[in-house]
Order: C-alpha cells, then structure tokens, then sequence
C-alpha cells in the first residue's frame, strides 16, 4: 500500500538526495517551482529532463538510469502512463528508497512493482505541500 500516514512521509522528507524525473527549466510550471522550494529547503535536487543541459546550475541527466549521484527518492514529474518505466530504472537502481508521484500522477501495478522490489511509495501527493504541512 503506498505510504499514506504522516509519520511515514515525515520519515521520507528526511531523505536528501532527490532525483526530479521531469524537472522542468520554465519558471511558472510545477515540476519547475517545487524542485526549487526543496532546493531552497536543503534537498539536494538532480533534475532529470532529457531537453535540458541544466536546470537550477546543475547537470541535468537524460534520465534516472543516468543519474551518477545518490538518489533516495525519485520525484515523478511525468504522466501516470510514463511511471511504470520510471519504476523499472527506480528498481535497478541501489540507493534509491523511494518514488513519489506528484498530484494527479498514480500507477498502481507500477507502485505494487515497487513496494514488491521493496521501494516505498508515495502516490498522487505533493511533495512541496506534505514537506510545509509536516515540517512547519
């Protein structure tokens, strides 16, 4: 079941190293705004956006298999129907322990692959209005 409780997502808001699947370079858009809010809230934030050289003075990658730094959790920017490949290169990966899908985003046989490969998930919520409710 994907992580719904408080005490949960306040144990995933203590991750640091978030890859952004999605990040966007256009001031104004979400997957633009919240990256940049756990930025300037000490995450560090590795955009993930195969049309970008860089985003926020950091390399973007083309991808999350591309990604050469830690990653905790996978951010998805990305329609509902692109998560179940984020979920595989998420699997593939060591280090990451979590994927969180941004409001509107959910996929559920893709989040069951997840928490069977032991991944938690976080589905259908937004990780800038969890990280101010829980954390203020």
């Amino acid at each position: 079941m994907p992580v719904e409780s408080d005490a949960e997502l306040r144990e995933i808001l203590d991750y640091e190293h978030v890859a952004v699947v999605g990040c966007s370079s256009t001031p104004g858009k979400a997957a633009h705004d919240i990256p940049q809010y756990l930025l300037a809230h000490g995450y560090d934030v590795i955009p993930v956006n195969p049309y970008a050289d860089e985003i926020f003075g950091r390399e973007a990658y083309d991808s999350l298999a591309d990604v050469d730094e830690q990653v905790d959790v996978v951010d998805v920017f990305r329609p509902s129907e692109e998560v179940a490949g984020i979920v595989d290169e998420a699997i593939e990966r060591d280090d990451v322990q979590v994927v969180w899908t941004q409001l509107g985003i959910e996929d559920d046989d893709a989040a069951q692959r997840a928490e069977d490969a032991g991944l938690r998930v976080v589905q259908d919520k937004c990780m800038k209005v969890e990280h101010g409710r829980l954390t203020a």
